[in-house]
């Protein structure tokens, strides 16, 4: 699935339509999917604790995956930087939603069971990123990473957003929702200026211009932003 990377700006993606990610009470916009989905702009998240967090522990997963082959096979400082950043950021984060899922004698599979087509094919697709990224190097592997990476932190961002409006969380796991809403924007503001620099490197236009993988995600829909994302 295609996605249109526009230029937006990190005050626009957390605040998109005038609704900070950080609010948790419902809004006019919010409703609830079918099978136990929260919707919130073509977004949607699991209202059940557990396939939620599923959710975030298998995009911790496959973050800290694709940057630890960034490490290997790009030579751009800029991308090293923003791979380890992935890594580090990642590895925190999934801890924390592991240990709070022990807590809550909860047992995370690492691949969460797809509820419909969409989930199914988007996994499909996660898998053929990987397998894609797996054989390019260099200056292919950078733009091809980077631009996939804006895209993903799009679907998380959206992710996160139809959760805090629809799930009802509160406690340790509305805390989790509300960091993650902070610092997700801050991820994908990075990609977004990292594939701005290998534009501009390349003799490209703006950011979010060049090509990328057809990054399948977990949602799909508007971005968080209002740009429109495409087959």
């Amino acid at each position: 699935m295609k996605r249109t990377l526009h230029g937006v700006t990190l005050a626009a993606v957390l605040f998109a339509g005038g609704i900070s990610l950080a609010q948790s009470s419902a809004s006019p916009s919010t409703k609830s999917g079918t099978q136990g989905m929260a919707e919130f702009k073509g977004f949607t998240a699991p209202t059940d604790p557990k396939a939620f967090l599923e959710r975030l522990h298998y995009i911790n997963q496959s973050e800290i995956k694709q940057a630890q082959l960034a490490l290997q096979n790009s030579q751009n400082p800029d991308v090293q930087s923003y791979a380890k950043m992935m890594v580090d950021a990642h590895t925190a984060a999934d801890k924390k939603v592991t240990d709070y899922a022990k807590s809550q004698s909860l047992k995370l599979a690492d691949t969460p069971k797809a509820t419909n087509d969409t989930e199914r094919k988007s996994m499909a697709a996660d898998k053929a990123d990987m397998e894609k990224l797996q054989g390019l190097k260099g200056p292919p592997f950078d733009s091809n990473y980077v631009a996939g990476q804006v895209a993903a932190h799009d679907e998380a961002i959206g992710m996160v957003l139809a959760a805090q409006h629809g799930m009802g969380a509160t406690g340790e796991l509305a805390t989790m929702l509300t960091n993650l809403s902070q610092e997700l924007p801050k991820h994908r503001d990075m990609a977004y200026q990292t594939l701005g620099k290998l534009n501009d490197a390349l003799g490209v236009g703006g950011a979010g211009q060049g090509g990328g993988m057809d990054h399948g995600g977990m949602n799909h829909g508007t971005s968080p932003s209002g740009s429109t994302k495409t087959k």
